[in-house]
């Protein structure tokens, strides 16, 4: 599949995702390689967020590159868990990559929207996660039978998590060493 498509596909789908066009399922290739080509774009998103961020400071290592990407990952990771979750507590035995193919594509824009508003200023990368809740709430609702409010939680949890995976980072990175 090319990624460029997909991408195209991806945007008309999620546009017919916020309008609740029932549609939407054929803009997103729902497979276990419609998964590996979203994941595939969203490594793209985070080379491209790693170099653009390295451009006043220089490019890290292979190593550097590679630590920042996993660190940008830190989205999927927190969809991936809280779908796992909502899916376990709701006994909901759908397929996962309903919500986890356009959740990535999600993810993917949430990475560069956030970078950008983060060159702006600290407080409206707080624009961006609420972007993603509202994202996430939406494709509960359309991608699985669960209710409004297990929707909003599973939005709200997943951004919750994403800040909480993120912090947690920073301060494993900035406890000091031991002399």
């Amino acid at each position: 599949m090319n990624p460029w498509t997909a991408l195209k596909d991806a945007a008309l789908g999620w546009r017919m995702i916020i309008l609740g066009q029932p549609e939407w399922t054929a803009q997103f290739n729902r497979t276990a390689s419609g998964l590996a080509v979203a994941l595939a774009v969203f490594a793209f998103a985070a080379f491209l967020a790693v170099v653009v961020a390295s451009a006043h400071i220089g490019m890290p290592g292979l190593i550097g590159v590679v630590v920042a990407m996993l660190v940008l990952g830190l989205p999927l990771l927190a969809l991936a868990i809280m779908v796992w979750v909502t899916r376990r507590t709701m006994r909901d035995a759908g397929p996962v990559q309903d919500v986890m193919v356009p959740g990535t594509y999600a993810a993917t824009a949430f990475l560069l929207v956030e970078g950008l508003l983060a060159l702006t200023g600290g407080p409206l990368v707080m624009l961006a996660w609420a972007g993603l809740a509202y994202l996430l709430y939406r494709l509960a609702r359309m991608a699985t039978n669960w209710h409004v409010v297990v929707a909003i939680a599973f939005a709200v949890l997943s951004v919750v998590l994403l800040v909480a995976l993120r912090l947690a980072l920073y301060m494993v990175s900035n406890l000091p060493t031991p002399d």
